[in-house]
């Protein structure tokens, strides 16, 4: 183990340096006095560890036409999922296993800066914005709302493409009653590893070190309020 630490740290070190050689371009390296907690993080995690993004979910309602979504439900939904995924952050969140980091902040950044980012950074996890979308999913969301790589990241059009991901997991089945709770909170979860699906785990459980950060009974106690007279 003190050998496989002694390897890691090196491999920060050599990436460190790396980064502070691109200073000046559009990404940023985690502060040295945070390099060491993140190094405990990748040990035991090869396959599925730190250095990785997570495998992007299959739409359980991929061929659901996407309009922009309004009604106390959603805000609902979408505050839940901020307290899940990026509860300190927002819309500026950006996954804390990124060693390399956006210069800028989320929203201030184009949706071409945010690609250029990922595509630069690669080994590293990329989670962004408030619904911590990973680059798989971001890249098919935006195609399927045809974004402009020149829009900025802004919290309007993380919202818009947050709403394909709600739709796609059934919310309007779910509004009119088509769709059972438990089977509409498990597609959310399959979406959102912050989340719980109904073993009270993580659909992404210690993938990328990822756990539900909230109960299985908060989250129900929630989508519970959710009814079709509330959208």
């Amino acid at each position: 183990m003190r050998f496989i630490l002694h390897l890691l740290v090196l491999i920060l070190s050599t990436h460190a340096a790396h980064a502070e050689a691109i200073r000046g371009s559009l990404f940023a390296s985690t502060p040295l006095d945070a390099r060491a907690t993140l190094a405990g993080l990748f040990i035991g995690r090869a396959e599925g560890g730190m250095f990785a993004d997570r495998p992007a979910h299959d739409p359980v309602f991929a061929d659901a036409l996407t309009t922009r979504l309004r009604g106390s439900d959603v805000q609902m939904i979408r505050a839940l999922i901020q307290e899940a995924e990026s509860r300190r952050d927002g819309y500026d969140a950006v996954q804390f296993g990124a060693r390399i980091k956006p210069a800028k902040k989320p929203t201030q950044m184009t949706l071409a800066e945010v690609f250029a980012w990922i595509d630069a950074t690669p080994g590293q996890p990329h989670a962004i914005g408030r619904y911590q979308f990973v680059p798989e999913t971001l890249r098919r969301v935006v195609a399927k709302t045809g974004a402009k790589m020149s829009q900025r990241f802004s919290p309007s059009l993380q919202d818009q493409l947050a709403d394909v991901l709600l739709v796609e997991a059934g919310l309007n089945q779910f509004r009119v009653g088509a769709l059972g709770r438990t089977p509409f909170m498990n597609n959310l979860a399959k979406i959102w590893a912050g989340l719980p699906n109904s073993t009270g785990n993580s659909h992404y459980e210690d993938y990328a070190g990822n756990k539900a950060v909230v109960s299985w009974a908060y989250f129900e106690s929630v989508i519970a309020e959710i009814s079709p007279d509330l959208g």
